[in-house]
């Protein structure tokens, strides 16, 4: 099937008629076709015609069926069913005037969870096709329901859809089944293979539980009246802490009972917590969306309902022992409370004779340890005495050493002094010698220009300027009328 798939996408773009005409005519081969046309209109029917072979003529006309044909829905009576051991499916849809040959291939037939037989009214997905081998005409069929179940699926989804919308799914608003159902009732067909699961295994799980049955048909065009109002019936008797509604499996429009809008309803409103067992694991209605509980199947339905009887057992028996491991554990630790307490209980006198001879001990032991820490303390009083006697301090030497000690830093100080005094008489000597005030004594002076500033060379004067002299004890101004260098002076 994939094969084919690609060999219609790739000649996809090819104008089939075009192909025909141009083979039929002869005005080419199959790969010119993609060329422009001749201006002249051609005949079909020429003396030059090209000649094509049985199996490009089946291919082209495959091409042109499935491009002009797309994949639809075809409604038919199944005939000649045949089941290939390679798992392919063959067999002929038909009506009152015409058939076709089908084939349902493996890699589609897996994802059935049924499988048709002669006579069956049917619906296919198929995409008509042409078989080349034999150039016969087919169809490749790709998906099959039973004739009707597209129009109650899509019932069945707006009804989902609706309810749903309404609120009546919503999981806060679902209602916990009793651990430990006091009395349960059942609401299926008495002729249901479905009730004689569920009571099996009600009868192994938990046998103790009386069980009331709510008779109604499960299938019919009247069931989904039926089935509601032996809801109603059991809900209005409140005989009942949990029910089940159960039934086996089948197709779509075995299931349409479970799928009414009004047993939805009485349902969603029931004080009584429901469980659903209807069809198999992958068969849903909208009486299991509703539900407080969902099971895959009624078997499952009934093992939801009730504890089982096993398991319980050995839950009974696992808490018997512990309960009589803690018996027998609290039993000895009295005991031995008790031993303790009878060891305890003595004789008034003997109470008041056991305290005098115990405050006697203590009294004695008290004498005795303050006459030995008298007589510590005493010891220790006269060792440390021995030890003052031992530390005092010989002063003569002591004395001496000081006054040794006290002339040799004086001489030191005395020394460091003069010293220091000479270096002083140096310092200012020095400093005398570099005043300014002595050089001036000796015959110098010091000139300054306009701005104060000292004039350390001739040529930084010019005649006319005025300078002022500072001699030794008093001062005087000049005006410049000539600058010599030094080799001119005398």
């Amino acid at each position: 099937m994939r094969r084919r798939v690609e060999k219609r996408e790739t000649y996809h773009h090819l104008n089939w008629r075009k192909i025909l005409t141009r083979l039929l005519t002869g005005t080419g081969r199959v790969d010119s076709v993609n060329k422009s046309p001749p201006n002249h209109r051609t005949s079909i029917v020429s003396s030059t015609a090209a000649v094509i072979t049985v199996s490009e003529l089946n291919r082209l006309a495959r091409l042109a069926l499935e491009k002009s044909l797309p994949s639809c829905w075809v409604a038919g009576e199944i005939s000649n069913f045949t089941r290939a051991s390679s798992g392919h499916w063959y067999f002929t849809l038909k009506d009152e005037q015409s058939s076709v040959r089908c084939a349902f291939f493996r890699n589609r037939t897996q994802f059935l969870d049924w499988t048709p037989s002669e006579g069956d009214q049917v619906e296919i997905r198929a995409q008509a096709t042409l078989y080349e081998t034999r150039g016969d005409y087919q169809l490749l069929v790709d998906a099959m329901r039973r004739e009707g179940q597209g129009a109650l699926y899509e019932e069945f989804i707006r009804l989902k859809c609706k309810l749903e919308a309404e609120g009546l799914f919503r999981a806060e608003q679902k209602l916990s089944p009793p651990r430990f159902p006091k009395q349960l009732g059942i609401i299926t067909s008495l002729q249901a293979a479905a009730l004689q699961d569920v009571l099996k295994t009600l009868e192994i799980r938990w046998p103790s539980c009386p069980i009331i049955i709510f008779p109604t048909p499960v299938q019919g065009p009247d069931a989904a009246a039926m089935i509601n109002q032996s809801l109603r019936d059991a809900i209005r008797r409140k005989e009942c802490d949990l029910l089940l509604l159960v039934r086996g499996g089948g197709s779509l429009e075995d299931l349409r009972p479970f799928n009414n809008e009004q047993l939805a309803r009485t349902i969603y409103a029931s004080p009584i917590p429901i469980i659903t067992g209807i069809g198999h694991e992958t068969d849903f209605s909208i009486a299991d969306f509703v539900a407080d509980v969902r099971a895959a199947t009624p078997t499952a339905a009934a093992q939801l309902s009730t504890p089982d009887r096993q398991e319980m057992n050995t839950q009974v028996g696992s808490l018997l022992a512990r309960i009589n491991r803690s018996t027998i554990r609290k039993i000895n630790e009295q005991m031995q409370q008790l031993d303790g307490l009878s060891r305890r209980v003595i004789h008034p006198g003997n109470a008041v004779s056991s305290y005098q001879k115990h405050l006697a001990q203590i009294t004695k032991r008290v004498e005795l340890s303050a006459v030995n820490h008298l007589l510590l303390a005493k010891q220790t009083l006269e060792n440390r005495k021995i030890a003052l006697g031992s530390l005092v301090p010989k002063l003569s030497p002591l004395r001496l050493e000081i006054n040794t000690n006290n002339a040799s830093l004086n001489s030191i100080l005395n020394r460091a002094f003069a010293d220091r005094k000479n270096k002083i008489e140096k310092n200012v000597y020095a400093l005398q010698q570099l005043n300014p005030d002595k050089v001036l004594a000796r015959g110098y002076c010091i000139a300054f220009n306009e701005n104060g500033t000292v004039i350390k060379q001739a040529r930084s004067l010019s005649i006319g300027s005025k300078v002022a002299i500072k001699l030794a004890s008093d001062a005087f101004k000049a005006t410049v009328d000539q600058v010599t260098s030094t080799t001119d002076v005398n």
